[in-house]
């Protein structure tokens, strides 16, 4: 699709959630690159406030910014409500993932990862689609991942919340598509992002891909079904634990990769 029609399709405005740094900011880069618009909102107001003026300075497209709690839907909903934009693109990109196994998993955290990974991507989701229906266009992208493809040790609640959107997008994606609007899963495995980083304590997983590349190869699938997986080594790993190994060995294996990460 070319830089226009995904304009036309997709624009004026994408907001994009969870957009500091990262695979964030790399959604933010490269729609800017396809010359749209950005509302960009994650928790840290001083790397949104750089973020912005370096996609404004280098692409001249106007980009506002916006610190918000994520967990909290009724300020986010609010808040855009207030912008009144044209907004034909979301890109929920925010999660909370505590590392640890169950037992030593706060019940605050529990609470969180629901109202960040689960609660607001849906409900926002639900929201920002009746424009979009209005319209007959637009897009959303649900950042999922390939943990939510069976239990995760280490990263237990956090791998099922990412299997929760996957299934989601993919309903919807039924749904809305004969309204006009593309949905879609972006089932991305290990991405080099600073809390990737943080959390790793050896080598980088087998398929670890930039941000940047994450992003291009995401967007580029827009519009052509329901579910990606960024990368060849992550597509084979997918239908390696999915389709050829059995699920307590997937989870096994799943384990071996999650032990490390602290």
């Amino acid at each position: 699709m070319s830089t226009n029609s995904f304009g036309t399709k997709y624009g004026p405005w994408a907001l994009v959630a969870g957009a500091s740094e990262g695979l964030g900011a790399a959604f933010a880069t490269e729609l800017a690159k396809r010359n749209l618009n950005l509302i960009l909102i994650a928790r840290r107001f001083e790397k949104l406030e750089v973020l912005s003026a370096e996609l404004m300075n280098t692409y001249q497209i106007e980009v506002k910014y916006h610190s918000a709690d994520l967990a909290d839907y009724s300020q986010l909903r609010q808040f855009i409500l207030e912008l009144n934009l044209d907004i034909g693109l979301l890109v929920y990109n925010a999660a909370y993932a505590p590392i640890g196994y169950f037992e030593s998993i706060s019940e605050e955290s529990l609470d969180r990862i629901v109202n960040v990974n689960i609660k607001t991507p849906l409900l926002l989701s639900k929201f920002m689609s009746h424009k979009m229906i209005d319209k007959k266009k637009g897009g959303i992208i649900l950042m999922s991942s390939l943990a939510g493809a069976q239990g995760s040790p280490k990263i237990a609640t956090y791998a099922a919340s990412k299997a929760f959107n996957a299934i989601l997008a993919e309903g919807i994606w039924h749904e809305l598509r004969r309204q006009g609007i593309d949905v879609l899963a972006s089932c991305a495995g290990a991405i080099s992002t600073p809390g990737y980083k943080n959390a790793q304590n050896s080598k980088d997983a087998m398929g670890t891909l930039d941000a940047e590349k994450v992003a291009e190869k995401t967007l580029n699938q827009l519009g052509k079904g329901p579910t990606t997986i960024p990368g060849r080594v992550n597509k084979i790993a997918h239908f390696l634990m999915t389709r050829v190994f059995s699920r307590k060995q997937a989870i096994s294996i799943m384990h071996d990769n999650t032990k490390h990460l602290t």
